[in-house]
Order: C-alpha cells, then structure tokens, then sequence
C-alpha cells in the first residue's frame, strides 16, 4: 500500500493535494486538527475519484500528539509505511511587527517550523530503513521573498526553505528526497481578504493561482520521475519574483 500523509489537508491546496495524490494510487492520509467536517468532504472527494484513505486528527504544532497520532497509525499497519509526507498545514496571523503580540510571533513558527519538524522526524526512521521517500513541505514566496505585515510567516517560511536544503543533504543517500514548493497568490483561506484585483496587476499571468496547480507540482516530486530532485525550492507564483 503506497502511502502519503498530508497535513492541513481539509481545504484549499492541502485538498488539492490530498486529491491529486489520491490519483496517483496513493493511499492517502488527510490531517487536521479541528475541522473533522471539511477532512472528510477531501475523503469523500478521493473516495469518489476511485481513491481511498483515511482522516488522522493531531496538532502539528504539538509534538506529543504528533508523536502519539503517528505511532498509533504505524502499529496498526506493522507492514506499510508512510512513503510521502507533505507538510501542508499552515496558519497565518499578519500584522506589523511593532504591533505583533508574542503569541501570534510563536504560534506562527510553532505551526509553520517547528510542525516541519515534529512530523517529519516521526517518518524519517520508517524512510531510512525502506532506502525510499519524498518529503515535500509547502513553503511560500513570503519565505523568498519577505513581506511587510509578515515578519513572522516570512521567518517561518524562510525557515522551512532552509531546513529542507538542509534535511536534503542528510538523507540524499538513503534515496530521500526534500523539497519544497512555494506558492505565490493561490485561491484559498490564506488568501481570503486580499485585494485580488489590485495583486493581480503585479503578476504577469494575470491571475491568482489555483490550488490545482499547486498539486501538480507536488505530485510530480513524488514521483520516482523526480528522483534527481531534491533540496529543491520549486515556486508557484506566476511569474511574481523577489
């Protein structure tokens, strides 16, 4: 059973993604931390495409209940292993930084980085011994790029970009690829809000992307086709660079 483990997958390019690999024969695990009603609509949609998985509740922030949730998973299925794992869940909280509160400083990074960490570092043992896997985190052009209002998911993101050229180089050998994707505007909650006709002015596709799109991408570092990729920041913006 080829498995893939995305986080955040209830909605927008977490959903995509979910589909897309579902597709692609994936057994696919859709995680989310409060919204049980939008993770299984992404379940019902795979199902519905002639794909199957299951839904697995855990706060990536949360070190414990990632490792608990993820353990769980594994003793339950002694002869699979998760084989794609795409850290998709994200959050944003915007605001200058002179008027940023700690909090939304730390549950930003909590979420964004340090989620990186907490599930990945679950997978990676599982990955090491099967010489095979695809780690994909979704990062964004805030990460390349900074922008103000952003201090704090610019640090974060800018982080993730780091750690998977890092992680990259530590696994290579153990036929472990680690990449990244960094969207640019793409149809979403994250970007509920924005001025979608004024952004749009600045990018040379003319449009904001879809979470399709974003998938697409993803799917393919998935592939064994993308076995000479990795440490890679592949972006997504329509042609809006630094």
């Amino acid at each position: 059973m080829k498995t893939a483990l995305v986080t955040g997958g209830g909605r927008g390019i977490g959903r995509a993604i979910c589909i897309r690999l579902a597709k692609e024969g994936y057994y696919v695990i859709v995680n989310y931390v409060s919204n049980e009603t939008s993770a299984q609509e992404t379940l019902a949609a795979i199902k519905a495409d002639g794909g199957d998985g299951e839904t697995m509740r855990f706060d990536v922030s949360d070190p414990v209940a990632v490792r608990e949730s993820i353990s769980a998973w594994q003793s339950a299925h002694p002869e699979d292993y998760i084989e794609v794992l795409v850290n998709n869940a994200g959050i944003r909280k915007d605001n200058l930084m002179i008027w940023m509160e700690d909090a939304d400083w730390q549950s930003v990074l909590d979420t964004n980085l340090c989620g990186f960490y907490n599930v990945t570092k679950q997978l990676l043992k599982p990955m090491i011994l099967k010489k095979f896997g695809r780690i994909i985190s979704v990062a964004s052009l805030s990460g390349l790029k900074g922008l103000p209002g952003q201090v704090n998911y610019s640090a974060a993101k800018g982080g993730l970009i780091a750690a998977t050229k890092a992680l990259a180089q530590e696994v290579g050998r153990k036929n472990i690829t680690v990449n990244a994707v960094a969207p640019g505007f793409i149809v979403s909650d994250m970007t509920n809000g924005l001025d979608e006709a004024a952004l749009k002015k600045d990018i040379p596709i003319g449009r904001f992307g879809r979470p399709e799109e974003v998938a697409a991408v993803v799917s393919f570092l998935a592939s064994r086709e993308a076995s000479y990729v990795t440490g890679e920041c592949i972006s997504i913006n329509g042609g809006l660079y630094c």
